[in-house]
């Protein structure tokens, strides 16, 4: 699989097989990431991955808190801005009917897609969990670092066969992964990674999200 095969078939998977992925190939997805680009080769990246039994543990521990306290942790950050705006807003819609629509989950039916949203945090069955965390004294130029290790993971586990989700939806419950991982205060909290095999007998793993046309986001000048 070459670099473009990769960007085509990569997508967010939401359906998982109980297939384990071996270490050995995490871990050298994880070490080749690291040659994505970072400005002033800062490398401002700090990742946990997880699996087995500690990982079934905060599954568990995760459906408790949803049940009992499902209300977010004080945000460090906003996922998106606020009353977002044209064309943004269309596309986070159009995205969001087709996952419904593909579970049959009708726009009124708002307990219904809680009972869906609230499956981001069994990481959708996958077996492996990969958490990005960023020093909290680092700049926006950093966090696009963060943005361009993680699309460097994910391309990497497509061309060996191993798909992906990141969820930046971590971010509402940062306390309860901090308290998993125990990573250094000055860590703040970027998104998770669902990792594993893609169960495509799910509905959900049919949804190939639409793009924009080259001539809405781009410009090219003196050609």
């Amino acid at each position: 699989m070459n670099v473009s095969q990769a960007v085509r078939a990569r997508r967010s998977i939401r359906a998982f097989l109980n297939k384990p992925v071996p270490e050995a190939l995490l871990k050298e997805v994880v070490e080749l990431a690291s040659r994505a680009p970072s400005g002033g080769n800062l490398q401002p990246w700090r990742i946990y991955v997880v699996s087995g039994l500690p990982l079934a543990n905060f599954k568990i521990r995760m459906a408790e808190r949803l049940t009992v306290n499902p209300d977010s942790d004080p945000l460090e950050y906003h996922v998106y801005p606020a009353s977002l705006w044209e064309p943004y807003r269309a596309h986070r819609f159009r995205v969001g009917e087709q996952l419904y629509a593909l579970m049959g989950t009708s726009r009124e039916d708002k307990a219904g897609r809680i009972r869906w949203f609230q499956r981001n945090y069994q990481f959708f069955g996958a077996p492996v969990a990969l958490f990005t965390y960023i020093d909290n004294r680092m700049g926006k130029p950093q966090w696009s670092d963060l943005g361009m290790y993680l699309q460097t993971v994910m391309l990497l586990l497509q061309e060996r066969g191993v798909d992906s989700c990141a969820q930046e939806c971590w971010s509402n419950y940062h306390a309860e992964v901090r308290a998993l991982l125990n990573p250094p205060a000055e860590l703040m909290l970027f998104c998770g990674m669902a990792i594993g095999y893609a169960d495509y007998e799910a509905p959900l793993n049919r949804l190939v999200t639409e793009r924009a046309p080259l001539g809405e986001f781009a410009s090219f000048l003196g050609f």
